[in-house]
């Protein structure tokens, strides 16, 4: 555009020349900021694919402060709009647990519980994944306190082994004196006679919920629908051991990369390490 064609649509619009370059500028500054929080934003979802929003404001917050950019909750989910870069959310998956048994079970001790700090209580529990090769089978376990996953294994088939292996990692790191309460549902795999006797032969008090299954384990199974939702995991794998790369990648990020609102945006790693 012209000066004289500047000087007609400021005399239209009933502002000053210096008004309208004024607001050419903040205009094309604001264009500039949000091509780089996309770049910013691509940039990290090329890690965690399915990482929500107010997550991704928090993890770019440090670059755009050195760029001094600024850009506000409201807006910044405009752009993700704007961009096709909202993550819709995806329906729920089938449970793995045979609480139908005639096995030992106990009472919820987690219940009504206050935590102070990290390997005061466990909470475990299993996912599938589903490849062409046949489905596997995750277990984790999580600390409730700093929820980091401090226990996984993958295996090929429900039995208890799965859940022995990913026990065993987690005691493997477990500080010594510390006796954490472990929380589960009432499925075979944790209430079968070789992994109580581990738990009890490692000092951990024993856990189980009572009736309502989604509820009582809730933080598992929110750690659960994390890795599926935002790290793909219930993506179809085309052999059993690009899943197994895939499951350990995601959790990976989910304990060093993704912060929590509940942990004010600390990484679940961060909050756990002063236990360690």
């Amino acid at each position: 555009m012209n000066q004289r064609q500047v000087s007609k649509l400021c005399r239209r619009a009933g502002m000053s020349r210096q008004n309208y370059y004024s607001r050419r500028r903040q205009r094309q500054r604001r264009e500039v900021d949000a091509d780089l929080v996309l770049q910013l934003v691509r940039d990290e979802r090329r890690q965690q694919p399915r990482l929500g929003g107010r997550k991704l404001r928090y993890l770019i917050g440090e670059r755009l402060k050195a760029h001094d950019v600024k850009i506000g909750r409201d807006r910044l989910f405009r752009l993700l709009a704007e961009n096709d870069l909202l993550i819709a959310r995806k329906p729920g998956q089938p449970r793995t647990t045979n609480s139908r048994h005639s096995l030992p079970v106990f009472n919820n001790l987690v219940e009504g519980m206050t935590l102070t700090s990290p390997n005061q209580a466990w909470a475990s529990d299993l996912t599938y994944i589903r490849t062409d090769q046949g489905f596997m089978f995750a277990s984790l376990i999580t600390d409730l306190f700093s929820r980091k996953i401090v226990g996984h294994f993958i295996s090929d088939n429900l039995e208890a082994e799965g859940c022995l292996k990913a026990l065993e990692t987690a005691l493997k790191e477990l500080p010594t004196g510390a006796c954490p309460i472990h929380h589960s549902d009432r499925g075979c795999q944790y209430c079968c006679h070789l992994y109580v006797e581990r738990l009890q032969k490692a000092g951990l008090g024993i856990s189980m919920t009572q009736t309502m299954h989604c509820y009582e384990n809730a933080l598992a199974e929110r750690v659960n629908g994390i890795l599926k939702q935002e790290y793909e995991m219930d993506s179809t794998f085309r052999t059993k051991e690009q899943a197994r790369v895939a499951f350990e990648q995601a959790v990976w990020l989910y304990n060093y990369r993704r912060p929590h609102m509940s942990l004010k945006y600390h990484f679940p790693a961060e909050v756990h390490r002063p236990a360690a």
